[in-house]
């Protein structure tokens, strides 16, 4: 494995950052999670994009262009000679001052990782998963924007936390007004009458890039989606519900809070846009 630090490459075992980082001190810094596909990057451009928004939120000055960004990543794959993988890539604030403030580091650091992932069980994405409501609530948007993916994941730890207590892979989090805003990792859609639902992002929920794929693959085969609001009534009287991400992929959700959905099988909709969807990571 080589690691991409700042320019250079290194192996696992030498890849190092300061323990002064602040996005080891502090969580200050974004990332964004990419897939590999036989041989191709999936999405990297919008990944790119999205990781360029979140640094303009932050006040975070990525040293190096975006164009520059993806010849690095795609170099750091091509490297690992990774055909079917997970990248990860990271800019931190840099390293700084054992204070808070921003201006004591000089420059952000870039890392890129590529890997291999799976978030769950090969048998789940075939019987579909069970998964609860989470006590912890998602930070508010007027305290922290989801659109910005940071490296500061605690509040989705705690979700995640409370699902293994529970015996359950995965947590819907609720917003401070019972609203659904997502999954600890993944977005989460329901099927009512043949149509897809999912939480709008100004709820609490990140506008995945595998979340707006599912929508548009949705819209070839000719399913209405809706971006709207949800509340665990709506889970427990799904007819199908599936979580969604870059990791995850597709995975049917058969169970909720211990009511069943779909009669405890991947619905019909759900088949077939996982179909779908591995057809396009094909192209």
């Amino acid at each position: 494995m080589k690691i991409y630090i700042d320019g250079r490459y290194y192996g696992r075992a030498d890849a190092r950052v300061s323990v002064f980082d602040h996005g080891f001190l502090y969580g200050d810094g974004i990332f964004e999670g990419i897939r590999v596909y036989h041989g191709k990057v999936f999405k990297l451009r919008e990944h790119i994009d999205r990781l360029y928004q979140s640094a303009k939120a932050l006040l975070l000055k990525i040293p190096m262009d975006s164009e520059a960004m993806e010849r690095a990543v795609l170099d750091t794959v091509q490297l690992n000679r990774k055909k079917n993988g997970y990248i990860r890539l990271i800019v931190t604030r840099g390293e700084g001052l054992l204070g808070i403030e921003p201006s004591s580091c000089k420059k952000p650091s870039v890392i890129i990782i590529v890997s291999d992932i799976q978030l769950y069980p090969e048998e789940y994405y075939k019987k579909g998963i069970a998964i609860i409501t989470s006590s912890s609530r998602r930070i508010p948007p007027d305290c922290l924007d989801p659109r910005i993916k940071s490296l500061n994941y605690l509040n989705n730890i705690m979700a995640k936390l409370e699902a293994r207590q529970a015996g359950c892979l995965e947590a819907v989090i609720l917003n401070k007004d019972g609203f659904v805003a997502e999954c600890t990792g993944d977005n989460i859609f329901i099927v009512k009458e043949e149509g897809l639902l999912t939480p709008a992002p100004y709820h609490g929920a990140l506008d995945g890039i595998t979340r707006q794929t599912v929508i548009e693959l949705a819209e070839t085969l000719g399913i209405k989606t809706q971006e709207t609001s949800l509340t665990r009534y709506d889970l427990y009287n799904a007819d199908e519900s599936f979580m969604t991400g870059t990791g995850a992929e597709i995975i049917p959700v058969i169970k909720i809070d211990g009511r069943e959905i779909s009669g405890g099988l991947p619905g019909v909709v759900t088949k077939k846009l996982i179909k779908s969807f591995q057809k396009s990571v094909m192209n």
